[in-house]
C-alpha cells in the first residue's frame, strides 16, 4: 500500500522532479497550493496555473487554496521582520500544510521549497520536524538533487518560471539594481 503523501508546492517548476522522485519513491501524492506570500496576485495565478499544468501532466490531484489567498495577513505576519521574513513566510505555509494533512489523514507531508537552492533548507527541515505528529510525519527530502532537470523540463514543458521567491521583498531585491540605472 502507497503511503499517502501532501506535498506543499510553491510553483510548477519546483514540483516537477520533486513530483517525479516522490511518485518513484511509491507515495501517493496530493499537491497543495497554498501561498498568501506571492505578490502581486496577477503572479499568483501564474504560478496557480504553472502547478496545475504540472499536476495535470503528471497525474496527480491538488488543493487549491484561493479562498486563503489573503496577502494582507501574510504582510501584517511578517512586518517589522523583514529580515527573517522568510522563516515567519516557510512556518505560515508549513503549518497550514500539516494542518491539511493531518484532517486529510495522510501519512506524510512536505514541501517543494526543498527544492530550491535559494531556501534554508534547515529552517524548513526543522519546522517540519517540529510540525510533524503521531500520525503524520514531515519527509525531509533534499530535491535539490533535481535542480537542472526541473529547469529543462520546466522550459521543456513550457511552465511558467518566475524570477523571484514570490514575494515583495524578494521581487524588489530581485530587481533593486533596475534603480541604479
Amino acid at each position: 500500500m502507497n503511503k499517502r503523501l501532501l506535498l506543499h508546492i510553491c510553483c510548477g517548476p519546483c514540483s516537477i522532479t520533486t513530483l517525479k522522485t516522490l511518485l518513484d519513491d511509491g507515495y501517493e501524492v496530493t499537491g497543495l497550493f497554498y501561498n498568501p506570500n506571492i505578490h502581486p496576485l496577477t503572479e499568483y495565478v501564474k504560478r496557480r496555473d504553472g502547478c496545475l499544468a504540472v499536476a495535470e501532466k503528471l497525474g496527480i490531484k491538488i488543493i487549491l487554496k484561493d479562498d486563503e489567498y489573503k496577502p494582507q495577513e501574510w504582510f501584517r505576519a511578517v512586518a517589522h521582520r523583514e529580515t527573517n521574513r522568510c522563516f515567519h513566510c516557510y512556518a505560515s505555509r508549513l503549518e497550514r500544510t500539516a494542518q491539511i494533512a493531518r484532517k486529510g489523514n495522510f501519512d506524510f507531508f512536505t514541501t517543494t521549497l526543498l527544492y530550491s537552492k535559494y531556501q534554508k533548507h534547515e529552517d524548513i527541515a526543522s519546522l517540519g520536524r517540529d510540525l510533524e505528529s503521531a500520525k503524520t510525519k514531515f519527509l525531509y527530502h533534499d530535491f535539490r538533487e533535481g535542480w537542472q532537470e526541473g529547469i529543462e523540463t520546466s522550459k521543456e514543458w513550457d511552465i511558467y518560471r518566475q524570477q523571484y521567491c514570490g514575494c515583495l521583498y524578494s521581487e524588489n531585491e530581485r530587481y533593486q539594481r533596475e534603480l541604479r540605472k
